[in-house]
């Protein structure tokens, strides 16, 4: 096999790590974290652009990792418009929306827009992969209660994709052959998905309100209080939409959003915090559960994804609520770094459809 160097970059809000793959395996990994005053005098996401580029080429030289050596550069996908599943070129149309924010301001926006310059500069081609915005929900599945309002598809389609493929090849099948309920919690966002077929026909939206709570995201709300909330005179729409986002679940109720300190105030035997986490295994599960009805009570597998699955209590916590659904198959590990390079090795071998956007 001729030796391939993959470079991945992968941007969130307050780090951007980055990647280097020597065909499938790993060979450097670094996170460069961002302090919150760092960017405190840019107007919007895209503006981060350039030093986060600077920092990301300053640590791979330094390592002695050479622009021109790279065959291939990967982007975390950003919020583009609503896509098919697969790996795409990133082209000048595809930066236009994601620095104008078309689906909405992310710092998953700039994993395309850096890779894109870095394979410019370099004269090689930049992609992304099943980016957030992948859209397979169901008619049904779009409809909301009033016709002024749709259902979204914003999701971790990458991992709700990658985790689903390497169930299905652990059992000797094939993920387009199966039904499948997909867990993935994650450090922003929690995103439950009903998989029928290899396609995502339903699916809480992550993004901004929607499903269970998580780490920083409030998830649904009472609709009437949140109303009343908005129209009070005393938050602006930002200061709502950053509660929503960024300043709900553990983080407003136990005031921080530190995974290892609230593990450690759980172990501490913290009673509010034993609560909240008890709370959010059961609107996972709950949510879990409603997908099968989804999928017509056709439940192959539940797979379970994300760090906090590390915790036996919560793990069992969900488990007593739906494992007699279907078997229950755990990755606490979320590696996209994993999923992107094995993008990249299909595309380096013409073994996938590039896709044009």
């Amino acid at each position: 096999m001729v030796a391939k160097n993959i470079l991945i970059i992968y941007p969130e809000t307050h780090k951007t790590r980055i990647a280097v793959y020597l065909n499938t395996e790993p060979v450097f990994l670094k996170t460069i974290r961002h302090n919150e005053e760092d960017f405190t005098d840019f107007g919007d996401i895209t503006a981060q652009k350039e030093v986060r580029k600077k920092l990301v080429i300053e640590e791979l030289e330094k390592n002695h990792y050479y622009l021109d050596k790279f065959d291939i550069v990967m982007g975390r996908s950003g919020m583009v418009k609503p896509v098919s599943q697969g790996v795409y070129r990133i082209n000048e149309h595809m930066i236009k929306d994601l620095e104008n924010a078309l689906m909405g301001s992310h710092a998953t926006n700039l994993g395309g827009q850096i890779a894109y310059d870095i394979a410019q500069q370099i004269g090689k081609e930049a992609y992304m992969a099943n980016p957030v915005v992948v859209d397979e929900l169901s008619d049904i599945a779009r409809i909301t209660g009033h016709p002024k309002f749709v259902r979204k598809s914003v999701f971790h389609a990458l991992n709700h994709k990658h985790v689903a493929n390497k169930y299905a090849k652990q059992i000797n099948k094939k993920y387009e052959d199966l039904n499948l309920i997909v867990c993935h919690i994650g450090s922003g966002g929690v995103s439950i998905g009903a998989h029928n077929k290899g396609l995502v026909i339903d699916v809480n939206q992550a993004f901004d309100g929607g499903g269970p709570f998580s780490i920083t995201r409030s998830g649904t709300l009472p609709v009437g209080q949140l109303v009343d909330m908005c129209f009070s005179g005393e938050y602006s729409k930002d200061e709502i939409v950053e509660m929503i986002t960024k300043k709900g679940g553990y983080s407003a109720y136990l005031g921080t959003d530190n995974i290892e300190k609230i593990n450690r105030m759980l172990a501490e035997g913290n009673e509010l915090a034993k609560l909240i986490s008890t709370a959010l295994s059961y609107q996972v599960s709950k949510e879990i559960a409603s997908h099968v009805a989804s999928l017509e009570g056709q439940v192959d597998a539940i797979i379970l994804t994300g760090i906090i699955f590390d915790s036996e209590q919560f793990l069992e916590n969900v488990k007593k609520r739906v494992s007699s659904i279907a078997p229950i198959a755990l990755y606490p590990s979320v590696n996209d770094f994993e999923a992107l390079a094995q993008f990249a090795n299909l595309v380096l071998s013409g073994e996938v459809e590039v896709k044009e956007y």
